[in-house]
């Protein structure tokens, strides 16, 4: 059965999703003059750099529940994980170094692809009963697909969307890989790292969205410093083994990986398959999840919400995860057999020393607590937009939730510690539950393209050109002031 499952998932992550999400974030790529290479130093100037600049993360530019900093924390949080950690070192035992340079390409669109999602999903945002503001990817296929193109059918991908989010609800990877690297590092049964996990999570999530933006903004940062710093240690103390990472990384890209050592082989249809799947897992452009919490923001324009998406990819991949694969391959523990977490706590073993080990755990505890805290967020909203017309029977779920959210985490570890399941079977679950909404999510959005250009053409026209729109192309900045005039 499981061979069956593992060729559909195979399928789902070959030529198809390889197709709409390079072939998409072309697209938006050609359309914008390849707006995240000739304007990435304003992507970071309006972004991380005008944070440092000001030294005040509390406000933002415009209505929201949350503000712009707290908003790109939580989804970093809820991306910058256990897919940088656990996913990626299985995108290195299964498909080699060569599988590095596939996330870069995907991360490369995906910048721009996570650009358009946020702004759209800043632009379609609602109030709900209490006047806060919620979005994402169903708000956008509803008044998008719905209410502005009269497509009636709008709930059938919403619902497919929807359920395919939520299945990663049920079938999630972030508390068996953190309770597994914890487990390692410290000797204990996983099973206690787990409900360790669990009572963090409870911590973390109990006081709502709002509450989760401003803990992400003091734990996130920290946190990739953390990761990152001990990272560039590594790779500095190794550099002379740099040149050979980097042949291994794309001389494997193309042609695939020979077997050696523990490592299996990989070919280049493999090679690419699994780097592509790892980059989308981990910063999650064109899934559909950030746009749930960016929709939240305090921002005046939905273009300057979006630039925060393209930094987090960036972020995220070309920073994060990178790091954590050359830190793999340079300490020659890439071909080890090991898999998951637990070659990435390898690999930082062999460059740093033991202790190494348990530091590099507390991380990896840390990203996931914040993967599955962010991860919260995006149900909950989903959970509201489904609920919108019956607000007594909205909380009364939403209070249900909030207790049961970490109990699916915890019963995969005992399905996965009782049965013997390895940690490559554990990612191809999530594989599944990423390619099923990010088909939906991606397509709507190469729909809704139009909407999204002509929000880029006023953003590039009043804060890169300097200039005031002319009166034939000024257009409502938000999808509410355009019904309401």
């Amino acid at each position: 059965m499981l061979h069956y499952f593992e060729a559909l998932v195979n399928f789902l992550w070959g030529l198809p999703i390889i197709v709409i999400i390079l072939g998409t974030g072309m697209y938006f790529t050609i359309r914008t003059g390849f707006f995240q290479v000739f304007h990435l130093k304003h992507i970071f100037s309006e972004t991380i750099f005008k944070i440092i600049k000001k030294g005040n993360k509390a406000e933002g530019d415009g209505k929201g529940l949350i503000t712009p900093f707290e908003a790109v924390a939580t989804a970093i949080g809820g991306s910058v994980g256990v897919g940088n950690i656990g996913g990626v070192a299985t995108a290195m035992a299964v498909g080699g170094p060569g599988s590095l340079f596939w996330l870069w390409v995907a991360a490369f669109v995906g910048m721009i692809l996570k650009m358009a999602e946020v702004s759209l999903g800043v632009y379609y945002r609602q109030k709900d009963e209490k006047g806060e503001l919620y979005g994402g990817p169903t708000y956008y296929m509803e008044k998008g697909l719905g209410e502005e193109k009269g497509h009636k059918w709008w709930i059938i991908p919403a619902a497919i969307f929807g359920g395919g989010i939520f299945s990663t609800f049920f079938i999630t990877v972030q508390n068996y890989t953190v309770s597994e690297a914890v487990s390692s590092a410290f000797g204990i049964k996983i099973i206690y790292a787990s409900i360790i996990y669990i009572v963090c999570n409870y911590i973390l999530i109990i006081g709502g969205i709002k509450s989760l933006g401003k803990l992400a903004g003091k734990i996130v940062p920290f946190m990739c410093i953390f990761y990152v710093g001990a990272a560039l240690y590594i790779v500095a103390i190794n550099i002379e083994n740099l040149p050979e990472t980097f042949r291994l990384i794309f001389s494997g890209a193309f042609t695939g990986t020979a077997a050696v050592g523990g490592f299996a082989g990989a070919g280049f249809r493999q090679v690419m398959r699994i780097g592509m799947a790892r980059s989308v897992f981990s910063n999650e452009a064109g899934w559909g999840s950030s746009p749930m919490i960016h929709a939240s923001a305090q921002t005046d324009h939905p273009i300057k919400q979006g630039l925060w998406g393209a930094f987090e990819v960036f972020g995220d991949t070309i920073i994060v995860c990178t790091l954590t694969c050359l830190v793999i391959v340079i300490t020659g523990v890439w071909s080890s057999g090991a898999t998951g977490a637990t070659l990435t706590l390898s690999a930082f073993e062999t460059g740093m020393g033991a202790a190494s080990k348990i530091f590099i755990a507390t991380g990896i505890f840390l990203f996931g607590v914040t993967t599955s805290s962010g991860w919260y967020a995006y149900y909950e909203i989903i959970l509201r937009h489904l609920m919108k017309s019956s607000p007594k029977l909205k909380d009364g779920i939403l209070k249900f939730y909030k207790i049961f959210y970490p109990v699916p985490g915890f019963i995969m570890v005992v399905m996965a510690t009782t049965i013997g399941m390895p940690g490559a079977t554990v990612w191809l679950f999530a594989d599944f539950t990423t390619a099923v909404p990010t088909f939906i999510n991606v397509a709507v959005i190469l729909t809704l393209s139009g909407t999204f250009f002509k929000l880029f053409k006023d953003y590039k026209t009043r804060y890169i050109l300097k200039q005031e729109p002319k009166p034939e192309d000024q257009i409502p900045l938000f999808y509410e002031d355009k019904i309401n005039n």
